[in-house]
């Protein structure tokens, strides 16, 4: 896996991914930059709606196991004449053919686990397309129900916490310490938490694209329309508060999970996104995402603050001499 490619993509899985077991860090590397690429035909917004949908489709037919190279070509072809204003994911659009041949040598097993993680991911990425791709914020479209919100965010990331224990169970034998079928539900429920917290966060931004996560029914119940989530911010806190409250128990999941798997640098490995997530949910919850002038992030201090409270969490310092090697992270 090309280090400086995934970094020039990624922040605070890149941190995350170069403390990961060797066994584990090329699958769960390479499914993340496939995802990230699918990510980028998608949000390729000046480009139209159909080419944008074709090129997924044409994704989704190049993981398959009868892909033939001639398809991963076509692909490429389709990558390289969308446009994209991110120089790291620009890049990475030229790289889909190398990706794809990395993709399709994997064992079998894997392979499978990786297919299915992308198709789920790629499926809810076509279906955001098509039910926003003609949405703008003077005429936004909105998720109807609690329902489609919380499947949005299994589509998007509690998938990928399922296929992150999967992973882990098929490479790292002794990993768990629970059930690894509590451990997929864990992990489905803490990748949702990290997804619902991005969602709360740009809130602001897909509004003025036109794309409301918040589900319509619960707008309404509260008197408010997609409209008013802008124009009148503190009317929408007691929606925004519930789920503020679903993504922090999503997240106390993740430190259940944490609990429950062996490993100094696994254990890293999830501590860091989760306190991450819980830094920014508390960001939100002491100025709401729509009532603040600038994109709410956590600044470097709280990352590095985050980072040695994670090293912290999974004994790092407790097993130093032991695990002297992956000190070196850093």
């Amino acid at each position: 896996m090309d280090q400086e490619l995934l970094k020039s993509v990624s922040r605070s899985f890149y941190l995350s991914l170069r403390f990961l077991p060797e066994a584990v860090r090329e699958p769960l590397g390479l499914a993340y930059v496939l995802a990230r690429a699918s990510d980028t035909l998608a949000d390729a917004s000046t480009a139209p709606l159909a080419a944008r949908l074709d090129a997924l489709d044409a994704f989704r037919g190049a993981l398959e196991f009868t892909a033939s190279s001639s398809e991963w070509r076509t692909l490429a072809a389709q990558c390289a004449s969308l446009p994209c204003e991110h120089v790291g994911e620009a890049r990475l659009l030229t790289q889909i053919e190398p990706l794809l041949r990395v993709y399709h040598g994997l064992g079998a097993e894997l392979r499978r686990e990786l297919h299915a993680v992308l198709d789920t991911i790629i499926a809810g990425q076509r279906g955001d397309l098509v039910r926003f791709g003609y949405a703008s914020e003077n005429a936004p479209q909105a998720l109807l129900t609690a329902g489609d919100t919380v499947a949005y965010t299994y589509a998007v990331a509690g998938c990928v916490g399922e296929f992150w224990t999967r992973v882990c169970a098929m490479q790292l034998p002794e990993f768990a310490c629970r059930p690894v079928a509590e451990l997929v539900e864990l992990g489905r429920h803490f990748g949702q938490g990290l997804q619902l917290v991005n969602i709360l966060r740009d809130l602001p931004a897909d509004l003025r694209a036109g794309r409301c996560y918040l589900p319509l029914e619960e707008l309404s119940a509260a008197g408010l329309s997609v409209a008013d989530l802008l124009m009148h911010p503190e009317r929408s806190r007691a929606v925004i508060g519930r789920w503020l409250a679903q993504a922090g128990a999503w997240l106390d999941e993740g430190a259940v999970y944490v609990e429950g798997i062996r490993g100094v640098r696994l254990r890293f490995s999830v501590a860091l996104p989760r306190r991450l997530g819980q830094a920014t949910l508390a960001l939100l919850k002491q100025k709401p995402a729509l009532e603040s002038p600038m994109r709410l992030r956590v600044g470097r201090g709280t990352v590095f603050a985050c980072m040695m409270s994670s090293l912290l969490e999974a004994k790092v310092f407790s097993n130093f001499s032991r695990n002297s090697p992956s000190t070196t992270v850093f």
